[in-house]
Formats: C-alpha cells, structure tokens, sequence
C-alpha cells in the first residue's frame, strides 16, 4: 500500500513538474508584451543615447550611482504620462537625495521621439523635484539599434499598434556597475519599496518581484489601453495549485495508513 501511494505521488509530482515547466517555457517565449525579468543580468553600458540637451552619451557615463530605469514614449496616450507621474511623486517623497544617492533615466523607445519631445516631457514631470537636482532625472531617445538593444537588456517587451504602442509598466533599479537588481511594476509607488531597493542596488544585491500580479494575471489591451485578465495564465496556475494541494493530500493519506 506504501508502495503504490509513493508510485501515484511521483507520477503526479512529475504531471505537475512538466506542466509547470512547459507553462512557464511558453510564457516567457510567448510574452509579446510584459517584462521578462533579467535580474543579475548587466546591460550594455556602451550603447550611445541623446539627452534632452542633445549630447551624446553612453550608459557607462550616466549609471556611476543606484539607477531607477523606465521606458516611455511622449506620444502615448495611456500609460506614460501616470508612470512618469508615479516616478515623479515618489521620488517626491523619498529621504533620498535625487543626484547623489541615486537617479532616473527615462528611454524613449520610439524612433520617432527627438530630444526636443524629450526636454517638453521632462517639464511636465519634474515640477516636484527641487531645481539643483533636475538633471539627475535623464530622458533618452536614441536609434532604434541602441533601443532594441537596452529593451532586450532589461527583458522589456512592446508591440507597435498602429501609430501607438502596447507596452507594460515597470521601473527597473539598476546597481552602479549596471547590474539589473529589481523590478517594480505598476503606475504607483511606495517610497519605502523603492528606497530598499536602490539601497540594495548600492550593494549589488538583487532581489525577485513580491508583487507581480498585474504582469501576472493581467494582459496589456491596446483597444482599451488597459488590462484585462488573461484567462489562459489563471487558468494554468490554478490548474497548478490543485494537482499540488492534491498531491499534498494523497502524501498526507498515505502517511496516515502507514501509522496505522
């Protein structure tokens, strides 16, 4: 009877580990738009950008301090603008000084932005930070070479829709020798989460996403410029957690007879 319960509890584990293994497998090829987080990974610091006073500089020249990275493009009629706005605030409200603890660069991906578009941008959006240290928050544009290659780095996947873009939010915190350390998802962010994690970035120590529900359980909907639920991953996952809870009880039966 022992016997025959370990059979049927390893032949389930197996059932649950190859679902789980080809699920995730398809996830991250399938993912069109989302993040496929990279973390200990080091970006491409030689890859050259515009700044919005339209000099020439690498990524090596920017990041020699705790780094909050973001992609945008100004033209965009739905998560931009509350991303920029949510970066604005809590660097508001951090007890970190923007320019010496650490700072922010925003990248266009889109070709088409120049950096006049990204020194218009960037006055809406720095209002809240105080004038000496405004230029510690960087807008970028750049060609699509340089752009393909800093997405692919940070594992950051967009779709063109037409003349727009579906594309997720996310801040990315880079430690000063351009290693990815953490990921933060959403529009809205807490001073405390972002200030252990550029203070983890300081030290090099990279920590995985607690909170990765809306990259999850959400896709990104051009139409609606929203997110939705995508059925297909909540229908997996929960496929997951019952063939596990399952297994768990049949290991909790079999232990009971043995007792027995």
């Amino acid at each position: 009877m022992k016997l025959n319960m370990i059979k049927k509890g390893l032949i389930l584990f197996l059932i649950v580990f190859s679902f789980s293994l080809s699920f995730s497998q398809s996830s991250e090829k399938e993912v069109e738009v989302g993040v496929v987080e990279h973390l200990n990974d080091t970006i491409p610091m030689d890859l050259t950008f515009l700044n919005e006073n339209n000099d020439t500089v690498t990524l090596a020249e920017l990041v020699t301090k705790p780094t909050i990275f973001n992609f945008v493009y100004f033209d965009c009629p739905g998560l931009c603008s509350p991303l920029l706005s949510g970066v604005s605030d809590v660097v508001s409200k951090l007890d970190m000084k923007l320019g010496d603890d650490y700072q922010v660069v925003t990248i266009s991906f889109n070709t088409k932005d120049t950096p006049e578009k990204a020194r218009e941008k960037k006055e809406n959006f720095i209002q809240k930070v105080s004038k000496e240290n405004r230029d510690a928050w960087i807008y970028l544009t750049g060609t699509q070479e340089s752009i393909s290659k800093a997405t692919d780095a940070f594992g950051f996947k967009y779709k063109p829709t037409g003349v727009d873009f579906a594309h997720p939010s996310v801040i990315i915190i880079v430690s000063p020798d351009g290693k990815i350390t953490r990921y933060l998802y959403g529009l809205d962010f807490l001073p405390f989460d972002v200030k252990m994690a550029l203070i983890e970035a300081q030290k090099g120590i990279s920590r995985p996403s607690i909170s990765k529900i809306l990259q999850v359980c959400f896709a990104y909907d051009p139409k609606s410029r929203g997110y939705t639920l995508n059925v297909t991953t909540v229908f997996g996952a929960l496929i997951l957690g019952i063939a596990a809870i399952t297994f768990i009880i049949l290991l909790i039966k079999g232990r009971k007879k043995v007792v027995k």
